[in-house]
């Protein structure tokens, strides 16, 4: 049986296959289109995933979109019916949008003239966004009986829900509706500290290190705390919910309104302009932010352990992207286990739509734990080897053991390297797929990175690649953390070692790297630290402010405009 899982006119769209309940491939729009979070009909995704699976659009069993557009009709039309006039603009994208949705069989008859559309439509079932993201976690997860919490900006008119998952089936127990949400209240708080493009959230995340939470005690009255274990927004802080919130434009990209009220500035101070200094305010301010998200999530967490007795959770939702507050889950709440999946956000829609259709819908048994990320693009050495001649590029092709040799000595040379190996990774982390890698041990790396390629904020942190043998020798907290989703605290005694992948407050957000699943990159940083002492590389995403590269001649590209000191693709290298 094969289902193809959609994610689509929602940002970073993506398209996921599954055989038999076992994911094939897995892919966001945007590695093709090359613009990030673009948010149309995933085609090109689609296109990829049936081609790795070998299979024409005729021969999908079913198709699962994660989206429904009729999803809380009722709370929607009261909504209108509370805030006349301009409240119609909160929801015409959504209504908008369910015409979209409601005619996928159109959009899928220009990819395949021919098909037919009337057996096609039969297919098609529309799973509610929150019900995606909790399946993409719990049907992902190694865990039999969970809880779970999916929380983000907004889908399908809810901006949180929680259940619980046991065998193959969720349980949905409550939700938070539109307009109260944390996602866009840790939005507007970043659009006030002077970041404001859709996806700008991590960046306070970062800064939020270099400040204390002088204001958290201020932030009470924007984010209320219920006894239900939920929350509510304080509406003042806000502009009026009358208006929309994401809009798309012709061109697919999501574009957020400024979501800050003229009473948040009064209480809060001025937005930042682009040109100005981040004073010790503003860092004071995104750590006061990213400190009652925290208590919020654990408040979220604690009583649903209550209610439920259960010892595993399961996570996902944008809000599921704050690694901070992931690694601190286990340590500030009763779970004792947590499961994140790679595409935690709205690209793993597609994934969690599929399993619900699957495990959910059909009532078919959960397949083995998704513990890869390693589901999109990938070039052998001779489709490699034949581009590079055709571009007149002079590279060397070595053994496997000759290459880890080769990039050790490189990066222990002060080198920046570009790897290209495998699959792409399915999600926002680069994990050994896509990178750019430098030594750790360097105090200058972060400069090296940030000259020669990233031409990004000082402030935001480099993230350590760890053999997972390893992790506890480096970090407080010893866990799997396969997707890079979880920061933890390096052991003081460590710390020097390890300075660029060292953040401001001594923490890592880490990736522990399994020789079973990442058996190249593994055997890489494997020959580092037999030729250093240290497990571990920095590690980065493969991109120059664009998506993360996808094929070789977008990792060429990106070599030869920046100085990069060496490009790995599989076994071919090019050197400056």
């Amino acid at each position: 049986m094969y289902i193809l899982g959609l994610n689509a006119y929602h940002a970073d769209s993506s398209a996921a296959i599954f055989k038999d309940g076992v994911m094939i491939a897995a892919t966001e729009e945007e590695r093709f289109r090359r613009i990030k979070h673009w948010a149309g009909f995933p085609s090109m995704a689609i296109e990829f995933c049936l081609r790795e699976a070998g299979i024409t659009l005729e021969q999908v069993d079913h198709i699962a979109i994660g989206r429904d557009p009729y999803a809380k009709l009722g709370k929607k039309l009261l909504f209108l019916a509370k805030n006349p006039g301009g409240g119609w603009r909160a929801v015409m994208d959504r209504f908008n949008n369910a015409k979209k949705v409601s005619s996928l069989e159109e959009e899928f008859a220009a990819m395949a003239p021919g098909i037919d559309v009337t057996a096609l439509k039969k297919k098609i079932h529309q799973v509610e966004h929150h019900r995606s993201h909790l399946a993409s976690a719990f049907f992902a997860s190694p865990f039999e009986e969970a809880a779970l919490l999916s929380i983000d900006g907004s889908g399908d008119f809810s901006t949180t829900m929680i259940g619980t998952g046991k065998g193959n089936k969720i349980t949905v127990t409550g939700s938070v509706d539109f307009p109260h949400s944390v996602g866009l209240f840790y939005t507007a708080f970043t659009q006030l500290l002077g970041f404001p493009h859709y996806g700008d959230e991590y960046k306070v995340m970062g800064l939020a290190p270099y400040g204390k939470p002088e204001y958290a005690d201020k932030l009470r009255d924007v984010l209320i705390f219920g006894s239900d274990g939920l929350f509510t927004l304080n509406s003042k802080y806000f502009r009026s919910a009358k208006s929309g919130i994401v809009s798309y434009g012709e061109d697919h990209i999501p574009v957020v309104a400024p979501l800050y009220a003229d009473y948040m500035i009064e209480k809060f101070g001025p937005v930042r302009k682009k040109e100005e200094p981040l004073t010790q305010y503003h860092k004071d301010m995104a750590a006061s932010v990213q400190r009652i998200t925290e208590e919020l999530i654990f408040h979220i967490l604690t009583h649903l352990h209550k209610t439920t007795g259960l010892e595993n959770i399961c996570i996902a939702g944008g809000v599921a992207q704050n690694s901070v507050a992931n690694g601190k889950l286990t340590r500030n709440t009763p779970f004792k286990n947590v499961y994140i999946p790679s595409a935690g956000h709205d690209a793993g829609i597609s994934m969690g739509a599929a399993l619900y259709v699957y495990n959910q819908l059909l009532d078919k048994p959960r397949a083995a734990p998704v513990w890869t990320a390693y589901t999109g693009s990938r070039y052998t050495n001779e489709e490699i080897e034949t581009y590079l001649k055709s571009r007149n590029i002079t590279y060397t092709r070595y053994s496997d053991q000759e290459l880890y040799e080769k990039v050790a000595d490189r990066l222990i040379d002060a080198g920046v390297i570009g790897w290209f190996n495998g699959r792409a990774e399915f999600g926002p982390r680069a994990l050994g797929g896509r990178s750019i890698l430098a030594d750790p041990r360097r105090q200058d790396a972060k400069d090296l990175l940030n000259s020669k390629i990233k031409r990004r904020e000082s402030f935001r942190p480099f993230a350590p690649s760890i053999l997972k043998e390893y992790v506890e020798e480096y970090f407080e907290v010893s866990d799997v953390v396969p997707f890079m989703e979880k920061v933890f605290p390096i052991r003081q005694e460590k710390r020097s070692l390890i300075p660029a992948v060292t953040h401001a407050d001594g923490t890592g957000r880490l990736q522990s790297v399994d020789s079973t699943v990442s058996p190249r990159y593994y055997q890489l940083i494997e020959t580092f630290r037999q030729k250093t002492g240290v497990p571990i590389l920095l590690n980065t995403s493969f991109n120059e402010n664009e998506p993360i590269v996808n094929s070789p001649e977008q990792a060429l590209e990106c070599f030869l405009r920046t100085s990069m000191d060496m490009l790995v693709l599989e076994n071919c290298v090019i050197t400056r």
